[in-house]
């Protein structure tokens, strides 16, 4: 973005607080980033944000957009860089000496973010702005900035009285401290918790190449000789699909799911009652019943009763499939001399087996050709032909780890350079679980063109040197999910940084995201790019032919594990200020729900990031399944066309999703590109489960 004034001169030496240079309209000084850069960074990035609004705030002349909503969009920019930084290293270059600053520093960002929305002068300019009549005259996209600088200023408690004020503040600096010791919490156990294998006994069943992971994964450990299974989904659930050893399975499990809830020092059982009691606080001191109608107020859902709707709807018929499933992975149990009832650490073991009973299709028959680099070629190919880009690999731009690699995209038709991609593909010390996108730096025009600056980041085992890393098919849909949040990114296309990319309604986001899993299983995409790593031959026709047969296996499982973690977060925050145990309130929810005792929730609640590392995704992550509702209604406007890559519909997509950020009503952009609402039928379809019947 475009540099604010640089800061004092004593701090300039300071690389966070320097103007990004180099090609490409400036990028991240990675390589000269120290940990100790950090705090002096912060605290003077602080100080020159202070300057700028109060340059705002205190200006004589009468409100106007220009110098007071427009005139925001320019601040911050130094601040917002040095937090990009500062959110990379705690998101991937996480150790010891980094925690330390992180406690130190999250109450007083909080603290800093209230100093800013409770500003009394700065808010009666941004409301005189909006009550105006003049606000009539600007732009659709200045009078939705207006619309969402005026909202999230009164979310955040703009006009209570003082003493609310303080106790709001109060209230967010402590809440910022929990959510900094719940992630490292976390971080902690998936680093310190790992199954060391010491024999070949102990590999029984696992294929090449999650030894190969595990071999690698230990002799980073030091153990040189043995194999790790690290406390990773990504390592945890190959091994459970894969391991024939009922024992270590459970093992593994344990380690995995027990993760935040050991009884130890990192528990964060009491982390989770303090904040669902500090959260239920605020919603009252702003005026809402619960925290749940305070997150859901200005998102597509609205209500927290709209979105329980949706999800028991699709409930029932979830929890009827798992039990189908069940009951085929029991039958082959008992058919191999099990004396036992299929326990949660035997589902993805026993359901591969009855993929291959049912379909004759073995995750192994398909993983060979899953190479991760070829994969991320397939990525592109689609991007290009949907929306026209081309990703070019680029040499000498800084990169905060060796694991990192950047690409430059640009429009293949016109050569213009549209942004850069930086891929972090691997697992290690330090790196946070999961996969996730970040905006490095958003896309505008409000101070001539910015171009974006966006990564992508995943957890995948890295294999011995030289050889490709080969995936599961989950993994290969979660590398395309994380992709589509970058095209997101990269196709925005307005003035306004506030309004760019990917800052939209939380349950609005992940359906770009979600939308582009479905271009993973279409034939061009396996025929060009699921080549073997071995012989480079592509797919054969009668293995693409059973992998879209077998497209909705497992459905009750994946939606019933996902359902469970958006079920109890939603309840947890419905709750009000009772006082909660965690661990009680999950299982009593469950056991209410009629969850099955073969599942446990994909994101148990003591290491439920989402919800408890932040405020982002509480009382939200039923986002997921929201717009999925919109996700698989949006693809059948292609397969209703000409098909997947169809480019007219593409067009459409990108014209009215992906290029316009938050500068439209979401509800209204997704009309705009299909002509009508979502309803639930297409989301039932595309997992395999009963449409409902109309009612007469």
């Amino acid at each position: 973005m475009p540099a604010s004034p640089p800061a004092p001169t004593a701090q300039v030496e300071n690389p966070l607080l320097a103007r990004w240079t180099g090609p490409h309209g400036g990028v991240p000084a990675f390589d000269k980033v120290k940990v100790e850069h950090f705090k002096p960074a912060l605290e003077a990035a602080m100080e020159q944000n202070r300057r700028e609004i109060a340059t705002i705030a205190d200006s004589p002349a009468a409100p106007t957009f220009e110098n007071t909503i427009a005139a925001m969009e320019g601040t911050a920019r130094t601040y917002g860089d040095v937090r990009t930084f500062f959110g990379i290293w705690s998101s991937t270059m996480n150790g010891p000496e980094f925690q330390a600053i992180e406690r130190e520093m999250a109450p007083r960002l909080a603290a800093f973010a209230d100093e800013i929305t409770q500003n009394e002068k700065l808010f009666r300019r941004i409301e005189a702005v909006y009550s105006s009549p003049e606000k009539a005259k600007l732009t659709a996209e200045q009078q939705r900035l207006t619309w969402v600088r005026y909202t999230d200023f009164v979310r955040a408690g703009a006009k209570l009285d003082t003493a609310a004020k303080k106790r709001m503040g109060e209230i967010n600096q402590r809440l910022a401290s929990l959510y900094t010791s719940f992630s490292q919490n976390v971080l902690a156990d998936e680093e310190q918790y790992a199954v060391i294998l010491e024999a070949e006994t102990d590999l029984a069943g696992l294929p090449e190449s999650v030894r190969a992971g595990a071999a690698a994964a230990a002799e980073a450990r030091g153990q040189k000789g043995k194999w790790a299974i690290t406390n990773t989904r990504s390592s945890m659930e190959p091994f459970l699909t894969y391991s024939s050893r009922r024992d270590l399975r459970e093992k593994v499990w344990r380690n995995y799911v027990n993760r935040g809830d050991n009884g130890d020092a990192r528990d964060n059982n009491v982390i989770i009652s303090e904040v669902l009691k500090l959260r239920a606080e605020r919603a009252k001191l702003l005026g809402y019943a619960t925290h749940a109608h305070w997150r859901l107020e200005n998102t597509m859902a609205k209500s927290p009763e709209r979105a329980m709707s949706l999800m028991e709807a699709v409930w029932t018929p979830a929890v009827a499939r798992v039990r189908e499933e069940v009951a085929d992975m029991q039958a082959i149990a008992n058919k191999e001399g099990a004396k036992f009832k299929v326990a949660p650490w035997d589902y993805r073991y026993y359901s591969e087996k009855v993929r291959k009973a049912k379909y004759d299709l073995d995750q192994n028959e398909v993983k060979p050709y899953l190479q991760l680099d070829k994969l991320r070629e397939g990525m592109f190919w689609v991007a290009g032909e949907l929306f026209g880009f081309l990703f070019e690999p680029v040499e000498g731009v800084p990169v905060y780890h060796p694991d990192v690699r950047v690409w430059e995209v640009k429009d293949k038709a016109s050569g213009r350079h549209i942004g850069l991609w930086y891929f972090d593909p691997y697992a290690r010390q330090g790196k946070r679980s999961g996969a996730w996108m970040n905006a490095y730096r958003r896309q505008e025009r409000f101070n001539g063109e910015v171009t974006t600056i966006v990564s992508n980041n995943s957890n995948f085992v890295k294999g011995k040197p030289g050889e490709p890393v080969l995936i599961s098919w989950e993994d290969a849909e979660t590398l395309f999910h994380e992709f589509g949040h970058a095209l997101h990114g990269l196709n925005s296309q307005v003035t306004y940084p506030t309004l760019s990319g990917t800052a939209v309604a939380r349950d609005y986001v992940e359906f770009p995201s979600q939308l582009l899993e479905h271009w993973l299983p279409t034939p061009e995409v396996l025929n060009r790019f699921a080549l073997h790593h071995q012989t480079g031959k592509p797919v054969p026709p009668d293995l693409l032919a059973r992998i879209n047969k077998a497209a909705t296996f497992n459905q009750g499982f994946a939606t019933v594990e996902y359902l469970a973690s958006a079920l109890v977060d939603m309840k947890l925050h419905l709750a009000g200020d009772q006082k909660i145990d965690a661990d009680v309130f999950e299982r009593d929810t469950l056991k209410s729900l009629g969850m099955p005792e073969e599942i446990v929730m994909r994101h148990r609640t003591p290491q439920f990031g989402h919800v408890f590392a932040g405020d982002g995704y509480s009382a939200g992550y039923y986002s997921y399944l929201w717009s999925d509702t919109l996700t698989a209604d949006a693809y059948e406007a292609f397969t209703e066309g000409k098909g997947a890559y169809d480019r007219t519909v593409a067009d459409r997509l990108r014209k009215s999703v992906f290029s316009v950020g938050n500068t439209v009503d979401p509800a209204e952009g997704y009309r705009s590109f299909r002509g009508k609402d979502a309803g639930i039928d297409a989301l039932m379809r595309k997992r395999g489960f009963p449409v409902p019947k109309k009612a007469k």
